[in-house]
């Protein structure tokens, strides 16, 4: 068994090796808190989640560092527009995230780590990069010196003389394509004591600093999208690496989620918030269409393909449904999953190719409930919670049953006006009234109920809406 993994620094798919045997350490580039998330932040907590319950699954002991940026020009910004404390904007937003990560069903990460927690070890960092002659300070700045390391742009494989950094607004550089670590203080600002006086860290030293606390000097993956890969992991690398850390062994980065062809963005207003997006949705529905998709590929938004999903995870969540009921009690995932889904997920986290797993076992599971095989029946069932639960889609696993119990209430007032109307059908049937039958079938439909017959009588589900 070896996991492979595409490395954006080696531009290829690699087997995953270990720093330390046995144990996998990962550190994602978690939220900014300057707004609420929308469902394009918030796909790249779910692709590490795949990815961090498929190593445990796969027998690794797992540290998961996510960060939060709770200081930084955006944030600053914000706080000045609705002339609010910039920590309050930080630690409202910060929740929201929290809460959108947990809706989804993320597990919650080993530390989550403020930046504005870590001024210390970002002022130390400064210091020994300053000593190794890798930064500078002017005007109460420090600047990392891109020309000094070699190496650097190796991320996203670029040509010095054709860098243009982010302009930061920041004084007394040496050279344009130098990147601020250090902002001195400006008037109504947050900041902070530091041997070059007062002021605030930069956004890629928050994040250097803080995986060498949690991770050490070296650590196996570093994650994020790929609109991070430049200037943010560039500069974090030349940081990390000129301090004298080895850093990260490997480098993966999500696609986007987009909207006619566009990033989904705050900045460009075509953001669909996750707030928003629950109140419409079942929210392991949208697990399931944020979290299918290869982790490398971009999803274009459209609400025809969060239907399809909808579909689709009730085709599933329907066969959970009918063999538990059959088996009269929980059926236990099986303790191991089927070897085609784990050689999918071990081939770069093969997600789609381990979801077809995942429905084709269903389809045997209600052939076998067609058949009334119930052995066989139970039997996929098994295998359908062991893969769902690596997903983080299984019906019945606690985070989503108690999704399922908030309209236990109305789904019995329904079942009861659905079953006198199933009673009429029946009664048609029994007298050979095939169009009265089909009719009241149809009427059902359009009302977005599925009706399926079985060898235990006609049942009943909600179909896309």
């Amino acid at each position: 068994m070896t996991i492979r993994l595409y490395d954006t620094s080696a531009r290829q798919i690699r087997d995953f090796a270990p720093l330390t045997p046995g144990c996998v350490s990962i550190y994602l580039c978690g939220a900014t808190v300057q707004a609420a998330p929308h469902i394009g932040h918030i796909r790249s907590g779910l692709n590490f989640d795949i990815m961090r319950r498929w190593f445990a699954y796969r027998g690794y002991d797992v540290t998961f560092i996510r960060n939060v940026t709770d200081i930084d020009d955006k944030i600053i910004r914000k706080a000045a527009e609705q002339h609010r404390p910039w920590w309050s904007i930080g630690y409202d937003n910060e929740r929201a995230f929290n809460d959108a990560y947990a809706a989804l069903g993320c597990l919650p990460p080993t530390y989550e780590p403020r930046a504005t927690g870590h001024i210390t070890e970002m002022v130390e960092m400064m210091r020994g990069l300053i000593e190794r002659g890798h930064a500078y300070e002017a005007d109460g700045n420090v600047y990392f010196d891109v020309r000094s390391l070699p190496g650097y742009l190796s991320l996203s494989n670029q040509d010095l003389d054709d860098l243009r950094q982010p302009d930061e607004g920041a004084s007394g550089k040496r050279d344009p394509r130098d990147f601020a670590m250090w902002k001195s203080a400006k008037p109504g600002e947050p900041s902070w004591e530091a041997p070059w006086g007062r002021g605030r860290p930069g956004w890629h030293l928050e994040c250097s600093a803080m995986a060498h606390k949690y991770l050490g000097e070296e650590f196996d993956i570093h994650g994020g999208g790929i609109d991070l890969i430049f200037p943010h992991h560039e500069n974090e690398i030349a940081q990390a690496k000129g301090f004298g850390d080895a850093f990260a062994r490997y480098w993966v980065h999500n696609a986007w989620v987009t909207m006619s062809g566009e990033k989904m963005s705050k900045s460009l207003g075509n953001s669909v918030l996750v707030s928003e997006m629950v109140k419409a949705w079942r929210p392991v529905v949208l697990r399931y269409y944020l979290g299918t998709p290869h982790y490398r590929s971009t999803i274009e938004y459209s609400e025809e393909s969060l239907r399809e999903a909808e579909s689709a995870y009730a085709r599933i969540e329907g066969f959970v449904q009918r063999v538990t009921e059959l088996a009269g009690q929980a059926v236990e995932p099986s303790a191991e999953v089927p070897p085609a889904f784990a050689e999918a997920m071990d081939d770069d986290l093969g997600v789609p190719q381990a979801l077809a797993i995942v429905h084709t076992t269903v389809r045997q599971g209600n052939s076998a409930l067609a058949a009334d095989d119930k052995d066989a029946a139970v039997a996929r069932l098994a295998e359908v919670r062991a893969m769902l639960g690596v997903l983080g889609l299984d019906p019945l696993a606690p985070h989503w049953a108690g999704e399922q119990e908030q309209g236990e209430d109305l789904r019995h007032v329904v079942d009861s006006l659905v079953r006198l109307v199933l009673d009429q059908r029946e009664a048609a049937r029994a007298r050979k009234d095939w169009s009265t039958a089909d009719a009241i079938r149809d009427q059902l439909g359009q009302s977005g109920l599925v009706i399926e017959d079985g060898p235990q009588g006609p049942r009943w589900s909600l179909g896309s809406r």
